[in-house]
């Protein structure tokens, strides 16, 4: 039986590349779902060499990073971090601003946000999800492209192990609401801490149940 051919998770930059673009940024969030805490963004621009020489062994099953476990994602957070040939970098925007702008706008201010940092900026950028209408720099929108380039699941790595230390640092804060468990989903042990304790000064206020009538944005 044949082997499936393995995914080219450098297909979409392989085809920039090509064209003579040598910086193109993956972009991703985390936090666009949780009832408390910033949305995160993050980009990150690999080098072109490693569609050649592939990936550093460092980085050896990097994926979107929910498929990974924490232990992983730390992993590769302090490879990309510290290595010299990586850009990138990460952006915040706290539920203040998601409740007074509405969580679609906050986390594409983020990811432009992230962008912005970069210097010089990138020539293309690869975005998980959705077109980016307010993205100043052109971009490619890849449903699923955490799990589809490279590029992306980096700065997948780079936004959720960053609101991850975020949240525990959270939780110190507010211990009640177990923060460093649910990370800000709405768990049953949050939305009971909700209803025990009141919101917290990150909660959005927009969200359901903080917000019942609160209008579909996904």
């Amino acid at each position: 039986m044949a082997r499936a051919n393995p995914i080219d998770r450098f297909e979409f930059e392989r085809a920039l590349w090509t064209q003579g673009m040598t910086r193109v940024a993956g972009v991703d969030e985390a936090g666009r779902g949780p009832l408390a805490g910033p949305v995160v963004a993050a980009a990150a621009v690999l080098p072109s060499k490693w569609a050649e020489s592939g990936l550093p062994h460092e980085l050896e099953g990097l994926n979107d990073s929910k498929q990974l476990t924490a232990a992983q994602r730390e992993r590769f957070f302090a490879f990309l971090t510290a290595c010299p040939e990586v850009q990138f970098a990460i952006a915040q925007v706290g539920a203040g601003q998601i409740d007074a702008i509405n969580i679609l706008r906050a986390t594409h201010r983020a990811m432009n946000n992230a962008l912005a940092q970069l210097q010089p900026a990138p020539e293309h950028a690869l975005v998980d999800g959705r077109p980016v209408k307010t993205m100043p720099v052109p971009h490619t929108a890849i449903v699923q492209g955490d799990a589809r380039s490279y590029s992306i699941a980096a700065a997948s790595v780079l936004a959720k192990v960053t609101r991850d230390r975020l949240m525990l640092e959270f939780d110190r804060h507010w211990p009640k609401y177990g923060f460093a468990e649910h990370k800000g989903y709405g768990t049953e042990q949050h939305l009971a801490a909700i209803a025990a304790h009141g919101p917290c000064p990150i909660h959005r206020r927009s969200f359901a149940p903080l917000r019942p009538t609160q209008r579909e944005l996904f």
